[in-house]
């Protein structure tokens, strides 16, 4: 990889964004982590409490001269609900709130082109927070690579990530390794 660029984003379960995008050419890594609280050193308990104001989240490390940060924002806005307040499905509260994490004002730029692209098809909508700059937390161990391994065996996962895989083939085959 020549070069490497990173984008945050946060669309509710970690789990599920971060199987999407492991599916994407162009992309190096994803780690799950969490972002947008005010509590240093969250744990996945305290922040699916709600009380410490983290959004499950994923960065992205990606190559730019195969996929651009627009078109990581498409895919993510295309694979989530970003119609919904502070929850996707059955996963409820701030944690899994839908927000994007620019890391410089060009990406915050082309954040708010995503919102008004996604917002065009769902009839002004799109509930996608522009968030940040905020400190990145990575999860703890075993919430990585998690659809690979133990998410396999999980009912919620089974129920709820292969359909966005779908999507993000269906939608954006090109880009799928």
């Amino acid at each position: 990889m020549d070069d490497k660029a990173t984008a945050i984003v946060a669309g509710g379960c970690f789990w599920c964004t971060e199987a999407v995008f492991r599916d994407v050419i162009g992309v190096s890594e994803v780690e799950s982590g969490y972002i947008g609280g005010a509590v240093p050193n969250p744990t996945y308990h305290a922040v699916c409490s709600g009380t410490t104001g983290h959004a499950e989240a994923i960065r992205v490390s990606y190559d730019p001269s195969v996929i651009s940060h627009a078109e990581i924002l498409d895919i993510f806005m295309a694979t989530h609900d970003p119609t919904q307040l502070n929850r996707q499905g059955n996963d409820i509260g701030t944690q899994y709130r839908s927000a994007i994490f620019p890391l410089d004002e060009e990406q915050r730029a082309e954040a708010e082109a995503a919102i008004a692209r996604a917002n065009e098809e769902h009839g002004g909508r799109v509930v996608t927070t522009i968030e940040g700059p905020a400190e990145w937390y990575p999860a703890e161990d075993y919430h990585q690579e998690y659809w690979e391994g133990e998410g396999q065996r999980n009912p919620y996962c089974l129920a709820v990530i292969p359909p966005k895989l779908q999507k993000l083939r269906k939608s954006f085959a090109q880009k799928v390794k």
